[in-house]
């Protein structure tokens, strides 16, 4: 019936030889296997033996048709052109291989990404290295992007030989400006003290070489100047002094009031010459020759005099102590002067901090301060604050130019970083700010350089000012698509209010439009707000039916909650209802969906009266599961008790011991309940695995002893019928002798020991007299035909063939057994009961009866015993 589920493609039908055209396909398919057979080890071999030959690779992956040849040739494939030209081969045909290939090709493209990337900031390093103007953000962000590079060792080498000569660069210009301030430095040390040409001419020499160096691009124009003007301070003051000593000589001769007064004048026009920074007495200075104020030749002594008397009084007026003030007036200034000085010290700490913009705001503070006249210690520390707060705002000039420089390069870069619109607008105006940032702080950039940056920031703003603009216009393009909507939900809501509202309709509506408006897009925010309110006016004229509808869904849902609340989870038909309960929730959800919010809400409740009735049930579960793994437990301890059980003692204690543990284990096993069903069948098979084996035991204790009472009744036997074949010779009988032998053996059962000890006792009796001897004797001697045929009838009934020479009266038995067993009408006889009648018979029997009888005793006797 079922033949067909083991046929095989070709197999003959009916059991019939295939045919020769199948036997000889099927002897072209073995050698075709044998033929692939042997061309896949070939090449395997030839793949083991390529040796790094590429070529030879890459040829023989194209020609093999076997996965692991191609595989481990694909080991020796490295190149570029041949991972190319196998990937594209093995695309569609082998999934290993070209996953393989593409995985070295994707390392070779990213090394060469690597090494382009270090040749790039290789050239711009060389590229640094070339420009006059080196700075040292330009070195650090040159380290920062080497820093990400994997580049190979000889790229490194030859990026960190030009990375040295930008690092010498940069240390010659830190040593080149040191070496200016030290000039300059030097310069106003000289200008202060005692002039020296010799010193100066070799001061002017190194600037000279400063000037020529190979990084004077690095120096601040404004060190120069100062260099320049301290230079020219220095050399009018060593030709002052060189003038006011060739005064002094020629004028020996002059009286010491003249010489005294060309004294005040060559010290007032020194002040003076000090004081021209600051501008305090550039008034007194500007006036004076210093031709005559150092009393050349040929000048009038009055005119020096006078000269002298005019610079003298007003020195006088300002050192002089006020005498016509108040004591008020004098309380009035000193607190001026107080915070005239305070202001002088936030200055200098404002100046020490570099904070540029704070000291100018004090020193514009103390030139709109209004204070008494100031002394000369005091005004030389205005003048020398003020010196530095010049000399500050150079240096934050320049610093601040070469910032406005890199700013301007920095935003001229935006346009090739292909940043997103926003970041860009954010960038730009972070650079717009920058800038101002560097007004307040170096003061007004240049308007070259302002034009610049600006033109540069426009450029770069332009793609996110499109990008904005485009962004307007969709707005707008949203707001007329608002409007649009909003007129279709009008004339949706007159076509309900003119006929019978279809509710179904409405709500799939209403979701629609609201899925609509929510993909609007962005809109101007008033306009948006005004959209909005007439979409939500128009959306309620149009849910107004719908709501009342729902509200009465909503009612109807609830009574289904507090039916399915209602159910008893310990009864037979819940579940049946509760199926029932959520056919009609599904029945009511097609009819009218709800808010999706309301509907949520609602089904969860519903679910959680469900899941209530499910967890009780299933709880209700557990406790059942739980108690059937108790009886689980306890049915394991019965068989492993089994299992484990052993005994001891004699074969009768034993066989005790055997039938008392199988009686428990039956009636515990019976008590203990049932089971988990999964685990049944294998707890079943366990148990009476371990009763078969118990009763193993007993069966074989109960064998031994059936093997024992066997022997012991085959002996007995045969001591009674020698004891008989004795009494029946001439030979005299040792009762004694025979007692004891008899006694030696082990007792058989009641039955069979009562019947064979009858019939050992008889003779032994017998022996005892003469007489008696003979007399048994002759009876021994008459019952040997009874034992005959009751040996060929037992013989018959067991099924025993005693032999050929006994057929005739073999058959003749069998005819008086079946008349026999038909006219009774009674019950026969076992066969056991039968050869007891046939051991219990004192008879004498030949060798051949004996034998005879001995195995109808090993196919009745042994059985039943």
């Amino acid at each position: 019936m079922f033949e067909f589920l083991f046929k095989r493609p070709g197999d003959a039908p009916n059991g019939q030889p295939a045919d020769a055209g199948q036997a000889s396909a099927a002897v072209a398919a073995s050698v075709q296997a044998e033929q692939t057979a042997s061309r896949r080890a070939a090449q395997a071999e030839r793949a083991k033996a390529l040796a790094e030959d590429e070529a030879a690779a890459v040829e023989l992956i194209l020609q093999s048709e076997f996965a692991d040849v191609r595989l481990a040739a694909a080991a020796h494939v490295v190149s570029q052109p041949a991972l190319e030209q196998v990937q594209q081969a093995m695309r569609n045909t082998d999934r290993r291989v070209a996953k393989l290939m593409q995985s070295r090709l994707d390392a070779i493209r990213h090394q060469q990404a690597e090494q382009r990337q270090a040749e790039a900031a290789i050239a711009n390093a060389r590229k640094l290295l070339a420009d006059e103007k080196l700075t040292p953000n330009q070195v650090a962000e040159l380290d920062r992007l080497w820093k990400v590079i994997a580049a190979t060792p000889a790229l490194a080498e030859e990026f960190n030989g030009v990375r040295g000569a930008l690092g010498q660069r940069l240390e010659d210009q830190v040593n080149l400006q040191r070496a200016a301030l030290d000039a300059l430095a030097a310069v106003r040390r000289v200008a202060a003290g005692q002039a020296d040409a010799a010193e100066l001419d070799a001061l002017a020499e190194e600037h000279a070489k400063h000037v020529a160096a190979s990084e004077k691009g690095a120096l601040p124009r404004n060190l120069l100047g100062d260099f320049e003007t301290a230079m020219s301070e220095a050399r009018a003051k060593l030709a002052a002094q060189a003038a006011r000593s060739a005064a002094q000589a020629g004028a020996e001769a002059e009286a010491g009031a003249a010489a005294a007064a060309a004294d005040d004048a060559s010290a007032l026009q020194a002040v003076a010459g000090v004081n021209a920074a600051n501008g305090a007495a550039h008034a007194n200075a500007a006036g004076s020759d210093p031709a005559e104020a150092a009393g050349e030749p040929g000048a009038k002594p009055h005119a020096a005099a006078g000269a002298a008397n005019g610079s003298a009084k007003p020195a006088e007026q300002r050192h002089a102590k006020p005498r016509d003030l108040s004591p008020a007036a004098q309380e009035a200034a000193r607190e001026a002067n107080k915070r005239f000085m305070a202001t002088l010290d936030a200055m200098e700490a404002a100046l020490a901090e570099g904070q540029l913009h704070i000291a100018n705001d004090h020193d514009k503070a103390l030139k709109e301060t209004k204070t008494g006249r100031l002394s000369t210690a005091q005004a030389d520390r205005l003048a020398h604050v003020r010196a530095d707060l010049k000399r500050l705002g150079d240096w934050a000039r320049w610093g601040g130019n070469v910032s406005r420089e890199e700013l301007v390069k920095a935003v001229e870069d935006l346009k090739g970083q292909q940043l997103a619109m926003a970041e860009l607008a954010k960038k730009v105006g972070s650079m717009r700010e920058r800038w101002k940032a560097l007004d307040v702080v170096s003061g007004a950039a240049p308007k070259g350089l302002w034009e610049r940056f600006d033109t540069a920031c426009t450029a770069a703003y332009a793609p996110a000012a499109a990008h904005f603009k485009h962004l307007a216009d969709e707005r707008h393009t949203n707001a007329a698509k608002g409007q649009a909507l909003i007129a279709e939900v009008e004339a949706l809501q007159a076509k309900s209010a003119a006929g019978e509202p279809d509710f179904k309709a409405l709500a799939a509506a209403s979701q629609r439009f609201r899925q609509a408006w929510g993909r609007l897009g962005a809109i101007d925010r008033k306009e948006k707000k005004k959209l909005d309110t007439a979409f939500g006016r128009a959306m309620d004229a149009m849910l107004a039916p719908l709501e009342n509808q729902r509200s009465i869904e909503v009612a109807c849902r609830e009574q289904l909650i507090e039916e399915t609340a209602k159910l008893n989870p310990s009864d037979r038909h819940t579940l049946d209802t509760l199926r029932i309960l959520q056919e009609r929730w599904q029945e009511h959800a097609k009819a009218l969906p709800l808010e999706r919010k309301q509907e949520q809400a609602l089904w969860q409740r519903f679910r959680a009266a469900c899941d209530a009735i499910f967890a009780a049930r299933k709880e209700s579960a557990h406790a059942a599961d739980h108690e059937r793994r108790a009886h689980l437990h306890a049915r394991e301890a019965i068989c492993a008790q089994l299992e484990q059980a052993t005994f001891s003692g004699d074969d009768k204690a034993q066989q005790a011991a055997i039938t008392k543990a199988l009686r428990d284990a039956a009636s515990a096993w019976h008590a203990s309940g049932q089971v988990p069903r999964a685990s049944e069948p294998k707890i079943e098979a366990r148990y009476k695995a371990a009763v078969a084996a118990v009763q193993a035991q007993g069966d074989a204790i109960r064998k031994r002893a059936g093997a024992a009472q066997a022997n012991a009744l085959r002996d007995k036997l045969r001591l009674a019928q020698a004891l008989e074949a004795e009494l029946a010779g001439a030979n005299g009988v040792d009762a004694a002798g025979w007692d004891e032998r008899w006694k030696a053996l082990p007792a058989l059962a009641n039955e069979y020991e009562r019947a064979l000890h009858t019939r050992f006792a008889s003779a032994l009796a017998a022996s005892a007299e003469e007489g008696k001897r003979s007399a048994y004797a002759g009876q021994l001697e008459a019952s040997r035909a009874k034992l005959l045929q009751e040996v060929l009838r037992l013989e018959i009934v067991a099924g025993v063939d005693g032999g050929a020479e006994f057929a005739r009266e073999r058959l003749k038995m069998q005819v008086e057994v079946l008349q026999s067993s038909l006219k009774s009408g009674q019950k026969p006889m076992t066969q056991a009961a039968q050869f007891l009648q046939l051991c219990a018979m004192p008879a004498l029997a030949d060798a051949r009866t004996a034998t005879r009888i001995e195995q109808l005793f090993r196919r009745i006797g042994a059985e039943a015993k």
